[in-house]
């Protein structure tokens, strides 16, 4: 009886080990034709993170929903960063952020398309971030806001009602207007006033992201029926400013300013800021002329000036460009401001 107990014993366990095998053997089976989709989820988690630390998918998206949503729509770019993180040789960089105002006149009408395309390839030459802050007076024709939807640059599009028969004045109205909007809505940068006359060396760019308060530079002046050029701007010493550039050498015959208003930019959070660089100008006189309170803190301000480039300022990075009269582009867009 003993022998045969033992023998049932054996046989209840082989047949548990087979049920036991037959079971991971079926398990295994169908578990082989599983996809992999964990290690999937991780490795494609882990491109994205990748991309959104070293590309600048902030300003993109922003400018996609820019565009979905109309010329003009404050709350997308509000309180923009000022700097966006790049990746150059596997080291992380930041870039900060260049305001460029430009201000279209009735009296530019007849090159306006051909000069706003032509500013606008060299600006897509620029890294970001960069916002371009385009201002003109109201219209029936929208061919502006095409124009600045297919160039792919971030901007926005300013629009007013009021009406002028001084191109001078209407220029200074929409600069402050410009001013405004940005001490508004708190946009972050460097701020630098770019008319559709102006032509650019690429390295300007780089140059002026570099300022803390104010940076000036020297401008070449070209004339299209003379051949001559002159020189507007700083006079330096290495970066710091010792004196200026003027058309006239008896400067008591020239009463404009010796700072051509594409000559000197400037960091926008002055206008909001002022105990930060210790302005004495009052908010409200500020809000009122922001582009009169510029020029003189550019003038007055000298020991917060920086010269650009920094070696003497000896390099040309800015031409502007004089057509003769007669033409339909604006003439007055060489006045010094």
């Amino acid at each position: 009886m003993g022998s045969l107990e033992r023998s049932k014993k054996k046989m209840q366990l082989w047949k548990k080990a087979v049920v036991h095998f037959s079971l991971c053997f079926v398990m295994g089976f169908f578990t082989g034709f599983a996809p992999t989709g964990k290690d999937s989820i991780f490795s494609s988690h882990l491109v994205a993170s990748n991309r959104s630390d070293f590309s600048p998918q902030p300003v993109e998206v922003l400018h996609q929903a820019r565009k979905q949503l109309g010329n003009f729509n404050g709350n997308l770019l509000d309180e923009a960063p000022l700097t966006v993180p790049e990746k150059e040789e596997g080291e992380l960089i930041s870039r900060r952020l260049i305001i460029l105002v430009t201000p279209l006149t009735s009296a530019e009408d007849g090159l306006r398309r051909v000069l706003l395309r032509r500013l606008a390839n060299t600006l897509k030459l620029v890294p970001p971030p960069l916002l371009w802050v385009v201002v003109e007076a109201q219209s029936e024709s929208s061919e502006v806001s095409e124009s600045l939807r297919k160039t792919g640059i971030m901007y926005r599009h300013l629009v007013f009602k009021q009406n002028f028969t001084d191109p001078e004045v209407e220029m200074d109205f929409q600069r402050n207007l410009a001013l405004k909007h940005i001490e508004q809505h708190r946009l972050s940068g460097i701020v630098h006033f770019a008319g559709l006359l102006n032509v650019y060396d690429l390295s300007f760019f780089d140059e002026i992201r570099a300022i803390e308060v104010f940076g000036t530079w020297p401008m070449a002046l070209l004339s299209a029926n003379r051949k001559r050029v002159i020189i507007e701007g700083p006079v330096c010493d290495s970066s710091e400013v010792i004196g200026w550039h003027l058309k006239k050498m008896n400067n008591l015959t020239d009463t404009r300013s010796p700072v051509h208003i594409s000559s000197f930019a400037f960091n926008s959070s002055i206008l909001w800021d002022p105990e930060r660089w210790g302005r004495l100008s009052s908010v409200q006189d500020t809000s009122q002329n922001s582009i009169k309170f510029v020029k003189k803190e550019v003038l007055e301000e000298e020991t917060k000036l920086k010269g650009i480039p920094a070696k003497g300022c000896s390099k040309i990075m800015l031409w502007l460009l004089h057509f003769p009269k007669g033409t339909t582009c604006l003439e007055t867009s060489s006045e010094s401001g």
